[in-house]
């Protein structure tokens, strides 16, 4: 699997593409939110890969791109320079950004900071302002990675969610060092990029659910700040949109895309 080798890390993504072999494919970059790994858009794979070159990365810190010290330093700015710098291994053009919960902080501020590289973005549940995360890092470090993961999963996924979903996600996120949660809950912990989002000029989409902090109206108090953008809710009550039915999510996505896009084949 390919990866994309930094001075301090070996950020790994996956390819996914079934387009036409004879044709040049637009690229959809995904960025999985808090202990996810990319493999949490793998439901969405169907929807994308044969009409689009889709990316999904392991952010540093997360999967297989390795775990970092409960001191490292992590930024904004060395979130989105890895975007850049996958962007950049990737694809000679602009690309369209998927970002789940956490996952489109470093989404949108690519989005305000480097126009260039952007032709979409959509935000799915993503968070502005820091996430009510209390008494999480005491858990993890009492109880481990996999009992927080538990513990917060259903009103992550919602009601309808089966146990055996419920487990498989426990499972992916449980495998999360604790070390790379004090330095990630650390960082976003103190995130603010309200005024930053009202810089984005791109097609913009946000979605979300009819969960507490993810509806409508919690969602639209910043979405409006973002010139142009939309907003779409999926009726389901867990707050994570892209997991909890990533179904319906990906065909709202996909259909923004395509729309606001132009024409899904790139010209050569």
């Amino acid at each position: 699997m390919p990866y994309l080798e930094l001075p301090d890390v070996k950020l790994f993504y996956r390819v996914d593409d079934h387009t036409d072999a004879w044709t040049k494919p637009q690229t959809v970059l995904f960025v999985h939110g808090f202990t996810e790994t990319s493999e949490a858009w793998r439901a969405w794979v169907p929807h994308f890969s044969r009409r689009y070159r889709m990316i999904r990365i392991d952010q540093r810190g997360f999967g297989e791109s390795g775990p970092v010290s409960s001191d490292f330093p992590l930024t904004t700015d060395l979130f989105v320079d890895d975007l850049v710098r996958i962007i950049g291994q990737v694809s000679a053009e602009p690309v369209h950004l998927v970002g789940g919960k956490s996952g489109g902080i470093s989404v949108a501020m690519l989005a305000a900071t480097r126009p260039d590289l952007v032709r979409s973005i959509t935000l799915a549940s993503s968070i502005v302002t820091p996430p009510k995360g209390e008494g999480w890092l005491d858990h993890m470090d009492r109880h481990g990675m996999r009992s927080w993961a538990r513990q917060t999963m259903r009103n992550r996924l919602g009601s309808k969610m089966p146990e055996r979903g419920i487990d498989w996600w426990v499972d992916m996120m449980g495998a999360t060092a604790v070390s790379t949660a004090h330095a990630y809950l650390r960082w976003v912990g103190a995130i603010d990029i309200r005024e930053d989002i009202k810089r984005i000029k791109c097609p913009t989409l946000v979605i979300g659910t009819h969960a507490a902090g993810k509806d409508r109206d919690a969602l639209s108090a910043w979405q409006k700040t973002i010139p142009g953008s939309e907003l779409a809710i999926v009726p389901i009550d867990g707050y994570h949109a892209a997991g909890t039915d990533p179904d319906a999510t990906a065909r709202i996505t996909l259909e923004f895309i395509a729309r606001v896009g132009g024409p899904h084949e790139m010209r050569i």
